[in-house]
């Protein structure tokens, strides 16, 4: 007999609030089903913009697919740069992986503004050639990302793999659950309804309503977060056809403790097929190395904990001392074309799935564009991942033009660039001398990580002001005229502050 494994995710040792049953009926402007990453994200934005909304989850917040993730966050998807140009032009692919971006800063922001402990971190990627590494191939895949814009650069050597791989500068990692728990905690002081354990088991329209433990839930709009859509309001014959558009996989993975600090901090994977996936997980007293692969199409491995312990060898072999202490699989869905399908599945009916490598990055997004066509939001992303996608395949198509207005373009060169990896990479508490805009910028972040830039040149004679680490104030090696990190004057001889430089 096979020996029986314990599959519990590294994730669930997280505790999470815990929410009640819904045992009476409601109305609400919108009703989300799904207390994954989509769903909670959905709902944490639609009820900060003064939505009423109700989250349904069938079992725990967190705990199903987005609990068994590995929790990379990149905006580097698993069609290659070079054939998303080929196939969806160069403005399309841009699209994609801005949208990917865009993703990563809304976590990254939501953590910062609701001070979520969850490790978040931007972190290094590397792309490496796996076994049988194709250099070219990689150096053209640098080169057709770097000319859309984003930091990618080939190198000769990646770390821990070694050989040629590709760099992408500031991708991301973080504790999904501590992640989740946070959202979930302001959904609901900010007055969402938030309901575990409540599974929809039918759709009415006219009015539009779901049967939840016997109750009504009545709304105007719904958002399906369930991994792979529900019905809903779409019809059987609709949503039995785009279901056989989405292919099903089984990914494993392992994780091993580690001495702290002996594992590089950074995303990586292969070009192997299948291909396999490392990142590691801050704790106390040690580190957990994050190793993954072996996905096949689900239901037809014959013996899944031989793949389990092909991982660990092979982990093993890249990390020494590595004590595994957790196996789990997850499932992701992809899509003929390789890009995921978000948008309304029927009016007032929005959903996302098929987002093959990219869960994390991808679920948010659904929940940033579920929020955006519910609020009446024009999203720069919105025909390009539609279900009914006709824009990608083909016609003229201005894509930083028809969006400049929308808050990710406001701010994309503090996301793709040289200039933004320099910014993002100032941690809470410090500052650092950058160059912006042609200038040099005395930039400061704060402990809440709000960023400020003042110029760096001494408003006495014009020296290069220094960043202080002790006293956190910007300090004049020639005179010693000191400042505050929003460049007020503490001690002169300068009489006037550091001027401040916008965004």
């Amino acid at each position: 007999m096979p020996v029986q494994l314990d599959t519990t995710p590294l994730w669930s040792e997280a505790k999470l609030p815990a929410f009640p049953k819904l045992d009476g009926d409601l109305r609400v402007d919108v009703l989300v089903v799904g207390g994954g990453i989509t769903g909670l994200t959905a709902a944490y934005l639609l009820s900060r913009a003064g939505r009423s909304v109700a989250l349904i989850e069938r079992e725990r917040c967190a705990r199903m697919d987005t609990g068994h993730t590995s929790a990379h966050l990149t905006m580097v998807t698993d069609l290659p740069m070079v054939d998303l140009v080929k196939h969806f032009g160069r403005d399309h692919a841009q699209a994609v992986w801005d949208a990917g971006l865009a993703a990563i800063a809304q976590i990254d922001s939501i953590a910062r503004g609701d001070a979520i402990d969850c490790d978040f971190a931007w972190v290094p990627a590397y792309l490496h050639g796996g076994a049988n590494a194709d250099a070219d191939w990689l150096k053209r895949e640098a080169e057709a990302a770097a000319a859309l814009g984003f930091d990618a650069a080939f190198v000769d050597e990646a770390p821990l793999a070694g050989g040629p791989a590709i760099h992408y500068h500031d991708q991301a990692r973080f504790h999904p659950t501590k992640y989740l728990a946070g959202v979930a905690r302001a959904v609901a002081a900010g007055g969402g309804h938030i309901f575990e354990h409540s599974s929809a088991n039918e759709f009415t329209d006219a009015p539009r309503a779901a049967k939840v433990n016997g109750h009504t839930i009545e709304y105007d709009d719904l958002v399906l977060a369930t991994h792979t859509p529900l019905v809903g309001h779409a019809g059987m014959a609709s949503a039995t056809l785009f279901q056989t558009k989405l292919a099903l996989y089984t990914s494993y993975v392992v994780g091993a403790r580690v001495a702290k600090g002996s594992a590089p901090d950074i995303l990586a994977w292969d070009t192997d097929d299948p291909y396999t996936y490392y990142r590691v997980e801050p704790h106390d007293a040690h580190d957990i190395v994050i190793f993954g692969g072996e996905d096949h199409k689900t239901g037809q491995a014959e013996d899944p904990n031989a793949r389990f312990e092909r991982l660990e060898n092979r982990l093993r072999t890249l990390v020494t001392n590595a004590d595994i202490a957790y196996r789990w699989s997850g499932q992701v869905i992809e899509t003929p074309d390789g890009l995921p399908y978000i948008g309304e599945t029927t009016a007032h009916q929005f959903a996302g799935t098929g987002f093959s490598g990219n869960g994390m990055t991808f679920g948010t997004l659904t929940g940033m564009m579920a929020a955006d066509r519910i609020l009446g939001v024009k999203n720069p992303w919105g025909d390009l991942f539609s279900p009914s996608r006709t824009i990608v395949h083909g016609g003229v198509w201005d894509y930083v033009k028809e969006n400049k207005d929308y808050p990710y373009y406001k701010v994309r060169d503090w996301f793709a660039g040289a200039e933004s990896r320099t910014l993002r990479g100032i941690a809470r508490g410090s500052g650092k001398v950058v160059e912006h805009n042609g200038e040099q910028v005395a930039a400061s972040r704060a402990e809440s990580g709000e960023l400020t830039l003042c110029s760096a040149i001494c408003t006495h004679m014009g020296c290069l002001v220094d960043w202080n680490a002790a006293e956190r104030t910007w300090d004049c090696p020639c005179h010693g005229s000191r400042f505050k990190p929003g460049g007020a004057v503490i001690a002169g001889p300068a009489e006037s502050p550091l001027e401040r430089v916008k965004r």
